[in-house]
């Protein structure tokens, strides 16, 4: 996907800061600035939704909560499928599992109010987000390790971003 490479393959993206609110639309773009995917916070509903598009307008993936649970948890859906969903873990701090169907499952830890944390798979870093990486006002960095569903990847950061501040973040 799009994003200019680090060191291995990796690839930068710049979020907004300021976790949109149902009805505002913003971009993810690439860490030359370059626009990349497009958050669209779907207004009117009766849960909370996003939908992440590609530059042509094409739905790579939709994020919606799901209510009446124990736990926060929010789904992450491919057309009509759904590849995996981002809950609250149990335990200290802010730590979130991504259940991804069909596939082995992601654990993110850290900071994430302070937009500090990590993405690992089986123990192994699949991505990192980090604040200091863009001097950018309101703005954060995700670094997506090689050989990652980079749209899985950002729509469980927006999942995670809008869990942890609740739209607000």
């Amino acid at each position: 996907m799009a994003g200019e490479e680090q060191g291995g393959g990796a690839r930068r993206y710049v979020m907004r800061e300021k976790m949109l609110s149902l009805g505002d639309d913003y971009w993810i773009s690439d860490d030359q600035g370059a626009k990349v995917f497009k958050v669209d916070g779907k207004a009117m509903r009766i849960r909370d939704t996003f939908v992440l598009e590609d530059t042509g307008g094409n739905e790579v993936a939709k994020i919606r909560e799901r209510k009446l649970t124990i736990r926060d948890k929010m789904a992450i859906e491919r057309g009509d499928r759904k590849i995996a969903t981002v809950r609250t873990a149990m335990g200290w701090g802010d730590r979130y599992k991504i259940e991804v169907e069909g596939g082995d499952d992601l654990k993110a830890h850290g900071r994430v109010l302070r937009h500090d944390y990590k993405i690992e798979r089986d123990g192994k870093r699949v991505a990192t987000i980090h604040k200091k990486w863009f001097k950018i006002r309101d703005s954060y960095g995700v670094q997506v390790e090689p050989g990652q569903d980079d749209a899985l990847i950002l729509a469980a950061v927006v999942a995670i971003e809008h869990m942890a501040g609740r739209g607000d973040a």
